[in-house]
């Protein structure tokens, strides 16, 4: 499996996601490290006083979730800022869905952001990235996509299919000479983790996870995940037969008693 390191050398890099959480402590991690870097989201005010900090961020506002809208932003970046040799495609919703309850709308609201907004990122760039051969595509994943979680059903199966995604471009792509890898994090404190109705350990803030893919671009390898005590462990479990990791996970969050009812998620 090649290595194929994200290259200041191969053009500005470009986020999503970047209002707040992790995009936004990635966009300063990657300006501190010498990138010119174009944060993308849908609020415009956040974005601009993210870039205001920071002369080397620019606010390019676009919806992840529309083709057209994200096309015309890399466009936008093109031509404000030269070729795009890095996109993290970082934007992320979670909505919970209480299973006795199943809600089409949270599924298709988080398939949205979290699945088709990546893939409008990655057909923003990826043709002139082939035709240059040098660029590096990094998707930001999740720890729930190795298995399930309640309350998760919607997010963890997005998440899953960018686990799945990302080998697929990776066995594609290397002989095209484009990085590709992804991003794995167990529990950051941003908002979405409000509305996590579960234990959450290990838990760490937006900078270190940024430091972590920052240096996981650079060096080039396919997956990244961290906490490692915390995604290792996870692994381990999900690796187990179902019949024993299922009724752990259950015990674990939560939701292992049969005679009281589980925690209510804030939203469905």
């Amino acid at each position: 499996m090649a290595r194929l390191p994200a290259r200041i050398a191969h053009g500005c890099a470009w986020i999503t996601g970047a209002s707040s959480g992790i995009g936004a402590a990635l966009a300063v991690e990657l300006a501190r490290r010498g990138w010119t870097v174009a944060a993308t989201a849908r609020n415009r005010e956040a974005l601009e006083r993210l870039a205001g900090g920071d002369p080397a961020i620019h606010a390019m506002p676009a919806d992840v979730s529309d083709r057209v809208s994200m096309q015309a932003a890399a466009a936008r970046i093109r031509d404000a800022l030269g070729p795009i040799g890095l996109v993290i495609a970082n934007a992320g919703i979670y909505i919970p869905v209480d299973a006795r309850r199943p809600d089409a709308a949270a599924y298709r609201a988080t398939f949205d952001v979290n699945l088709m907004g990546v893939v409008h990122a990655i057909e923003a760039v990826t043709p002139d990235m082939v035709s240059r051969r040098q660029g590096h595509i990094h998707i930001v994943s999740s720890a729930t996509g190795f298995g399930g979680m309640p309350t998760s059903s919607a997010y963890g199966a997005s998440k899953a299919a960018l686990i799945n995604m990302a080998s697929c471009l990776k066995i594609e792509l290397d002989r095209c000479g484009v990085g590709v890898s992804i991003s794995t994090p167990g529990f950051v404190e941003t908002p979405a983790q409000t509305d996590n109705a579960f234990p959450k350990p290990a838990m760490i803030t937006p900078e270190i996870a940024a430091r972590r893919i920052a240096d996981a671009v650079e060096r080039g390898g396919f997956e990244t995940t961290f906490p490692r005590r915390f995604t290792w462990a996870l692994k381990a479990l999900y690796a187990l037969p179902k019949p024993l990791h299922l009724p752990l996970v259950r015990g674990q969050t939560g939701w292992g008693s049969a005679d009281k009812e589980p925690p209510k998620p804030t939203k469905s």
